[in-house]
């Protein structure tokens, strides 16, 4: 049997949250509403496995107790929600040859993910900062993200040999048309009004109002549910307008026109090199440029067959293909964290020269049955 998880009781005043003892992630739950801190501000509050360990656990728990009407969830500092996951630590551990304690954490990454889809009551997400990668996984999922117009939003795994996970492979393309296959694979970063235009958020309230925001959540208390919680998001969206979102008409347009309908990674590069005389297709492609091919041919068929998945079925995806990467010391991944993060060179050294240089065999390696499979519930998302 699973130890409990501490609970340590807090408010939301100020921009760092203490406890005796230092915990990483802070659960507190009060009347029906129930609430997590990720507590690792200096990291931007990257996600390490003890962090999703604790959370899988607390969130599994509360989904059985039937004593939470809604679960808030935001990060300490000032400064992000959720940069990602701790990949510098992963990839240590795979060029050390522990790549078994690096599957623990995308593992257990991906088993959070999958319950925070199937709760049962609404989860609100305060993306007030850096919301990357992991942080995405964390949040998207879920029924309500607030964003703010301090949110940078990214998908950036292709620039360190990786590909978009924490089921990336489901929401990215359900977005606009090409539009998740632009942000898959660029790692283009949008803003907070831009995101609530995409659809990655669901309300928009300034950071300023995120105080009041929260304590009429809390008030809800036992009275909360998903017809409540929408009222009071839409409510605090509505008192003030939503700022346009400059130039992201023009993303819409462009990502439509030159990635949706692509029968290959290679016709997209073609569809920008011939709109050369196109300011934002040239940015586009600078982006692409500074990725691992590899990474990007398996992003284009992760995403092309993660349209006709359910989430649990892409998380499984995903749970294959990262078994082979993590198991490859010599992989983009390691080449692309290292040069990135540890090294600090800032020029990996990709295994292909270019797309042209990927064959169809070792994209497909990826997408081979691996083991063991990730064992996930079976019950689908609730909200």
């Amino acid at each position: 049997m699973e130890a409990p998880v501490r609970i340590h009781h807090f408010g939301w005043e100020g921009e760092t949250v203490k406890s005796k003892g230092f915990v990483f992630v802070l659960f507190d739950a009060d009347n029906g509403i129930a609430k997590a801190i990720l507590n690792r501000p200096k990291a931007l509050n990257a996600l390490n496995l003890e962090m999703v360990e604790l959370m899988v656990r607390q969130y599994r728990a509360w989904h059985a107790s039937g004593d939470v009407n809604c679960l808030i969830l935001r990060g300490a500092g000032p400064k992000a929600f959720c940069a990602g996951g701790d990949v510098k630590t992963v990839v240590l551990q795979s060029m050390e040859g522990r790549w078994q304690e690096a599957m623990a954490f995308f593992e257990t990454e991906y088993k959070l993910n999958h319950a925070l889809a199937t709760l049962p009551f609404p989860h609100v997400a305060i993306l007030d900062g850096i919301t990357m990668g992991g942080g995405v996984g964390v949040s998207v999922h879920g029924a309500y993200r607030v964003a703010t117009e301090k949110l940078l939003f990214a998908m950036p795994e292709c620039a360190i040999g990786l590909y978009p996970d924490v089921g990336g492979s489901h929401f990215l393309p359900r977005l606009a048309p090409g539009l998740g296959l632009y942000l898959g694979l660029t790692g283009a970063r949008l803003k907070g009004a831009e995101c609530l235009r995409a659809g990655i958020a669901t309300h928009y309230v300034p950071s300023a109002a995120l105080p009041d925001l929260l304590r009429a959540l809390e008030g809800l208390g036992r009275g909360a549910s998903s017809g409540t919680v929408q009222q009071v998001l839409d409510t605090f969206q509505a008192r003030e307008a939503v700022p346009e979102a400059a130039g992201f008409e023009e993303t819409l347009a462009q990502s439509r026109a030159l990635f949706d309908g692509a029968g290959s990674l290679e016709e997209i590069y073609r569809r920008l090199e011939d709109a050369q005389g196109n300011a934002w297709a040239r940015s586009a492609l600078e982006m692409m440029s500074k990725g691992s091919p590899l990474s990007q041919k398996v992003t284009f068929e992760q995403l092309r067959r993660g349209a006709g998945l359910s989430l649990a079925d892409c998380l499984r995806m995903e749970h294959r293909m990262v078994q082979n990467i993590v198991r490859d010391p010599r992989s983009d991944f390691v080449a692309g964290v290292r040069a990135l993060l540890i090294d600090k060179t800032n020029s990996p050294q990709w295994r292909h020269a270019s797309v042209a240089d990927v064959t169809e065999a070792e994209v497909e390696a990826f997408f081979e049955p691996a083991s063991p499979p990730l064992d996930l519930p079976t019950a689908e998302p609730k909200l």
